[in-house]
């Protein structure tokens, strides 16, 4: 029987090319030392996608807790130091300041950077990825509320190439699907200037093609200053936009000719959660939003 082992650099790479990047990094470079040095192949890590894996049916709590970043920011270093500086895609989640400003430090020529539900990446570490990673295409940064407009506008300032923007945040109106999962005091967190966000994205980038803001409380005048501004937008999610109405909507996509899709605020809330007294009873909010979600 041939020993695995005894296969050239170049063989064992190729095969581990074929590898998920769990797989490489929860069996692949535990078998032997040839095999951990061929997970550490530059053409190996020239990208970082924990998507799939974070994709699981149910979020756990732990991935909240401290430890779970600390290793999460240990793989990014990792990765980045074995690509020598050609890392150009990276998606994960829950990571630290620490690890994007080494990213940003390292990658130049990074083109995505997926960092969704991070609650310590600040501005400090969006600000180094503005002026170092002006090659960047695709971001996300659902679910960090400790970045704000000013990263969004120094991103913008810098990175002329940004085609993809995900600023989508939990359902702030229904908690009860976070619960016991997501800290309470992350979930009351959430940003409430939707406005100065949309200010950021509609003045400093022009060549959206795809934006995705779900449960932003951003409001009619934020939607009129993204539709002036991002004339190449092609794909707009609003789900969960409450401050929305549907008429605010139509006259947003008056600008955008090239929009293919919209997705509208429809969305289920519980009577029992959301405040419809302010509009006096349940049927006035289905006459203002134009959702009907509360039709029987």
């Amino acid at each position: 029987m041939a020993d695995w082992s005894e296969l050239t650099h170049e063989c064992l790479t190729n095969v581990l090319a074929r590898l998920s990047v769990s797989d490489r990094w929860l069996g692949a470079m535990f078998v032997c030392k040839p095999w951990l040095r061929a997970c550490k192949d530059p053409s190996l890590n020239r990208s970082l996608d924990l998507g799939p894996w974070f994709d699981s049916p149910r979020e756990s709590p732990l991935w909240w807790q401290p430890e779970f970043e600390r290793r999460i920011d240990a793989m990014v270093r990792n990765v980045v130091k074995w690509g020598e500086g050609d890392v150009v895609e990276i998606r994960v989640r829950h990571c630290s300041d620490r690890s994007v400003a080494f990213v940003a430090e390292r990658c130049p020529n990074l083109q995505v950077l997926s960092i969704k539900s991070s609650p310590h990446v600040s501005d400090a570490s969006m600000e180094k990825v503005a002026l170092s990673c002006r090659s960047l295409k695709e971001l996300d940064i659902s679910s960090c509320y400790e970045i704000s407009h000013e990263s969004l506008l120094l991103i913008g300032k810098s990175c002329p190439n940004l085609k993809t923007l995900r600023r989508n945040f939990v359902n702030w109106a229904d908690s009860s699907e976070h619960a016991r999962v997501v800290p309470k005091e992350y979930l009351d967190a959430c940003p409430q200037d939707g406005n100065s966000e949309a200010a950021a994205i509609g003045k400093y980038m022009p060549g959206l093609e795809h934006l995705e803001l779900k449960f932003s409380k951003l409001t009619a005048q934020g939607l009129i200053m993204i539709s002036a501004g991002c004339t190449e937008l092609q794909y707009l999610d609003l789900v969960g936009c409450l401050n929305l109405t549907s008429r605010d909507i139509t006259n947003a996509m008056e600008k955008l000719n090239k929009l293919r899709k919209v997705e509208k605020p429809n969305f289920y809330i519980p009577r029992s959660v959301y405040h419809t007294e302010r509009y006096g009873h349940w049927q006035l909010y289905d006459e203002r939003f134009q959702t009907d979600v509360f039709r029987i």
